[in-house]
């Protein structure tokens, strides 16, 4: 038995007479608008969104990844907005990037390659 009887009948049971006046296709659910969120909030939902990125990417239909793309260019918005003068590392500048490679060969000083985490490093943090 249905609850609530037949799609479209107003037999009692709470549900609308029209099956599709919740339907919400065409709509993008992007959480809470960044600017309501307090700092603390806002960063948590930068570190969720980032860590979720690749995996959407990779696996997410095209719906998602432009609900996803549209969400962390919100929230980094809002982000850059609070934070105009949030600390730049030198080395994530042109001319760091430049110093740090020690020219077009990708070699650092005495001939070391340059990796992601400085001269002479080729793996990550804690080595291997």
């Amino acid at each position: 038995m249905l609850l609530g009887g037949s799609a479209g009948s107003d037999s009692g049971g709470g549900y609308p007479d029209r099956m599709d006046d919740h339907d919400e296709r065409g709509t993008t659910m992007t959480g809470v608008d960044p600017d309501r969120l307090d700092d603390q909030q806002l960063m948590r939902e930068l570190e969720t969104i980032h860590r979720t990125r690749h995996d959407t990417l990779l696996y997410g239909s095209n719906d998602a990844l432009r609900a996803h793309n549209d969400r962390m260019a919100r929230l980094e918005g809002e982000y850059l907005r609070r934070n105009p003068s949030r600390f730049v590392s030198p080395g994530r500048t042109r001319e760091g990037a430049r110093e740090r490679t020690g020219g077009a060969d990708g070699r650092g000083p005495e001939g070391a390659p340059v990796g992601k985490w400085g001269p002479g490093a080729t793996t990550g943090p804690g080595g291997a």
